[in-house]
């Protein structure tokens, strides 16, 4: 797709939301050398369609705040994007998101503008979260006609490199939460998913600051080794 393509099919918002995406660019970057213990970390879960990140819909997006390593649930954010059209029946009854909700949720521009004056600029990490990074980077562009500049972290490939692994080839987020007895009574609704995570974040938090690891960089550091290492 080339330039005049893209700006043919620019989305149109409205100058309040302009303003609100102009607000959210100008932020400034987190460095890397902060030290993670002292950040406003924003831990991410989404539900969608399905689990194609190319084809499926962004269907909610949920987060909790970690600062300074405690979780505050009162920084609960949640949003339903209003859909075209409801998903299938088997899909409803993993999330539970019903079809009258999904047609009468946020406007989704609206929706993805909310969670980004809600994030900010702060560092977003999630459990196998490049599905979630594609899922609302898809709907980013789509919708906003943006990319998001939040650096992410995925603790699918940070847990296993700092904690002792729960068994078996590969972990799920339920098993990591039974092994640090994290109970989780919603499972699949994306703000309870983000706090068990979040949770499972301040165990990490904690290992890593034994082992030296204090700045996002070493985070961010780990993680890239941790995939060089999965792929050789």
């Amino acid at each position: 797709m080339n330039w005049l393509t893209r700006l043919w099919r620019r989305p149109r918002l409205d100058e309040r939301q302009r303003e609100a995406l102009a607000a959210y660019h100008a932020l400034p970057r987190v460095s890397s050398g902060a030290d993670l213990a002292e950040l406003r970390i924003v831990v991410v879960d989404v539900e969608t369609t399905g689990l194609d990140p190319l084809n499926d819909r962004l269907l909610s997006i949920g987060s909790v705040d970690l600062r300074a390593g405690k979780l505050l649930p009162a920084s609960a954010f949640s949003v339903v994007l209003r859909q075209p059209s409801v998903s299938e029946t088997g899909n409803i009854l993993i999330h539970g998101i019903g079809g009258s909700t999904q047609l009468s949720g946020c406007d989704p521009a609206q929706a993805l503008l909310d969670f980004l004056s809600h994030a900010g600029s702060a560092p977003l990490a999630g459990y196998h979260a490049d599905f979630d990074r594609m899922m609302i980077g898809r709907a980013a562009e789509s919708l906003l006609g943006t990319t998001l500049h939040n650096p992410w972290l995925d603790l699918a490939w940070l847990a296993p490199a700092l904690l002792p692994k729960p068994p078996g080839k590969h972990a799920s987020l339920d098993d990591w939460t039974t092994r640090y007895g994290i109970a989780n009574e919603s499972r699949h609704d994306a703000v309870a998913d983000a706090a068990v995570t979040a949770q499972l974040f301040q165990v990490a938090m904690a290992d890593a600051a034994g082992k030296g690891m204090h700045s996002l960089d070493d985070w961010l550091k780990l993680e890239r080794d941790q995939r060089w290492l999965g792929r050789s």
